[in-house]
C-alpha cells in the first residue's frame, strides 16, 4: 500500500468522524478550544486503535465484526442522535450558557464511527502492512479532520442556536442509516 492510498484510506475513515465533530461543534455557543481539542483527540485516538484492534485480531474473527459492525453503529448513532433531536426541540436557553464536553457522549460517537476502521485492520493484516504507519497517519487524518469539523460546526452552530442541533441530531442517525445499509448490502 502506497502513501496516497494510505491518505485516502485514512480520509474515508474520517469521514464518519469528522461529522461527528460538525455536531459537537454545534452544540457549541463559542468556540472551546479545550472541548475542540478532546474532540479532535478522542475520534483520532478512537480511529487509530480500531485497525489497530482488527490487526491483531486478523481474520480469526472477521465473520462476527463484519456480522454486528453495522448494528453497533446505527444504534449507538441512533440513541446520540435522537437525544440531539429530543434536546432540539426543548426550550430555547437565551443566557450564554458554558459548553460542558459529555465525556461518556464523545466516547459512544468515537465508538461508534471508527467501527468499520477495525475491518481496515483486517485488511492490513492480511497484506501485512506496516501497522504503526498505518494508524499513525489514520489517527492524525481523523485528529486534523474532527479539529476542521468542530469549528466549522461551530461557526454554523452559532448562528442557527437550537435548529442547529436538530441538524447534528439527523445528520447523526442518517450516518447511522448509512452504515447500516451498507452493512446489509
Amino acid at each position: 500500500m502506497n502513501t496516497a492510498e494510505l491518505l485516502l484510506i485514512s480520509a474515508g475513515l474520517a469521514a464518519d468522524a469528522f461529522s461527528a465533530s460538525v455536531c459537537e461543534g454545534l452544540k457549541m455557543k463559542k468556540i472551546n478550544r479545550s472541548g475542540t481539542f478532546l474532540t479532535a483527540l478522542f475520534f483520532g485516538v478512537f480511529q487509530a486503535l480500531m485497525p489497530l484492534g482488527g490487526y491483531f485480531l486478523g481474520k480469526r474473527f472477521s465473520d462476527v465484526t463484519e456480522r454486528f459492525d453495522h448494528w453497533i453503529a446505527f444504534i449507538l448513532l441512533g440513541i446520540i442522535g435522537g437525544k440531539m433531536l429530543f434536546e432540539s426541540f426543548g426550550t430555547e436557553n437565551t443566557e450564554d450558557t458554558v459548553y460542558r464536553i459529555n465525556l461518556r457522549e464523545l466516547a459512544l460517537l468515537a465508538v461508534a464511527t471508527s467501527i468499520d476502521a477495525m475491518a481496515v485492520g483486517i485488511v492490513f493484516s492480511a497484506q501485512h502492512s506496516d501497522i504503526v504507519l498505518s494508524v499513525s497517519v489514520i489517527g492524525t487524518v481523523t485528529f486534523l479532520l474532527s479539529l476542521f469539523g468542530v469549528i466549522i460546526g461551530n461557526r454554523f452552530g452559532s448562528h442557527c442556536g437550537k435548529k442547529a442541533g436538530a441538524v447534528g441530531g439527523t445528520v447523526l442517525i442518517l450516518i447511522g442509516i448509512k452504515l447500516f445499509i451498507e452493512g446489509i448490502l
